[in-house]
């Protein structure tokens, strides 16, 4: 499949029009808006407006930006679902000479987004590949949220089984940089408890809702302060971004726990064994908790 594109090459802002540059072969990778749809950079409408075709991970949802700004290119769906069809085809468009933009749903495509298989494929055959930077939901979450930003780590969506989440989530347990997870509403007070089980339930934590939108807020507090508040709500709109600055609580660095978890473990439930050992060394519960967790997942 491959289109010969005749359509106007313009955008539109507003009532004035503007003529979009003719753009060399290549995947162009662009950045949308996570809520506003005037959080778009002028050199993504016109790479959007230039380009011969636009792979969306939805085209319904694309569609609305598109028409807002007067974008009338031909759009075909990307996402996990085709990638092993629809992959190819595109990848051979920009051998032939053409471009592709590709756009996910919103923000920021390959972050937490399909597109990452599509953008390897074209870096292993040899094709130009391109970054429009924009809008990214953690990056705007953590502008606002008044946490520790030298460095951070990107987590992404938690598994969705209780078990698997725990161990999951016990990797992050003693990261030295905020933690940024994505959630959905359906799952947010399952996963504050689970978070509150593994980091403590006094840890601090910033969740980002609705950025860019109407009704966009940040909810501070700790981990067991956001969950009460959370499951009082009878239902929760919006994606959300999670927050988890570092923990700073100074650890004694002349004991080594693990011996004392080992021992208590024979005879105590994981949670009573971390509460032993934490009165006994003096040690945050998190990190107990989550070396814990390693012991019993290692036998």
């Amino acid at each position: 499949m491959f289109f010969e594109c005749s359509m106007p090459v313009s955008y539109t802002i507003g009532s004035h029009i503007f003529e979009a540059p003719t753009l060399s072969a290549g995947l162009y990778v662009v950045a949308t808006p996570i809520g506003n749809l005037r959080d778009i950079t002028l050199r993504a409408l016109e790479t959007l407006a230039g380009c011969d075709v636009i792979a969306c991970e939805d085209t319904r949802s694309s569609g609305v930006l598109l028409s807002r700004y007067g974008i009338d290119k031909p759009k075909v769906s990307y996402n996990e679902h085709n990638a092993d069809t629809r992959g190819p085809d595109l990848l051979r468009q920009i051998s032939e000479g053409r471009s592709v933009c590709l756009i996910s749903d919103a923000g920021t495509p390959l972050i937490s987004d399909p597109g990452q298989r599509l953008v390897q494929e074209a870096v292993d055959a040899g094709l130009a590949v391109v970054p429009l930077p924009g809008a990214s939901a953690p990056l705007a979450a953590m502008m606002a949220a008044g946490i520790e930003t030298d460095g951070f780590l990107f987590a992404g969506f938690s598994p969705t089984k209780a078990k698997a989440r725990l161990d999951w989530l016990y990797r992050y347990g003693q990261a030295q940089q905020t933690v940024a997870f994505f959630e959905s509403p359906q799952r947010l007070v399952a996963s504050l408890s689970a978070m509150a089980e593994t980091f403590g339930p006094t840890r601090q934590a910033v969740i980002a809702r609705e950025l860019t939108k109407l009704h966009e807020t940040f909810h501070r507090g700790s981990l067991i302060e956001l969950l009460e508040e959370f499951s009082t709500l009878e239902r929760v709109r919006g994606e959300l971004v999670i927050l988890l600055p570092p923990d700073k609580t100074e650890q004694t660095q002349d004991i080594d726990p693990e011996p004392l978890l080992r021992e208590a473990l024979v005879t105590m439930r994981t949670k009573d064994a971390v509460n032993s050992v934490a009165a006994l060394t003096g040690l945050p519960k998190q990190a107990l908790y989550a070396k814990a967790l390693k012991l019993q997942n290692d036998g």
